[in-house]
């Protein structure tokens, strides 16, 4: 069985996207980390942009989704991280980028 390779889960999570806040969740910095194993088992470290978000549920079960779209995932794990904090020097340049477009300063 063929699995998919880190690029292509972070590929997948662009759909994801804080309700809150119009860019998705990889562009905004919030994936920390990304493992895939053999079996197809995905493993994801992520923060939210606040401990307190209200969606985090949502945002948990959309990154899922996301993720178990991908052939070769058999599972996919999503634990929420707060070390080190996010701040918005976490952010690509699209992200950034995207983030003026709307009216945010960063």
């Amino acid at each position: 069985m063929s699995v998919p390779t880190s690029e292509q889960i972070l590929e997948a999570l662009k759909i994801v996207k804080d309700p809150e806040i119009p860019v998705n969740v990889v562009d905004l910095g919030l994936i920390y980390k990304c493992d895939v194993e053999e079996s197809g088992v995905v493993n994801i470290e992520m923060t939210l942009t606040s401990v307190g978000c209200p969606v985090q549920d949502l945002i948990r079960s959309d990154a899922e989704l996301a993720v178990m779209r991908l052939d070769g995932v058999t599972e996919v794990n999503v634990e929420f991280v707060w070390s080190p904090p996010w701040g918005p020097d976490k952010m690509t340049e699209d992200g950034k980028r995207q983030m003026r477009m709307f009216g945010f300063n960063v």
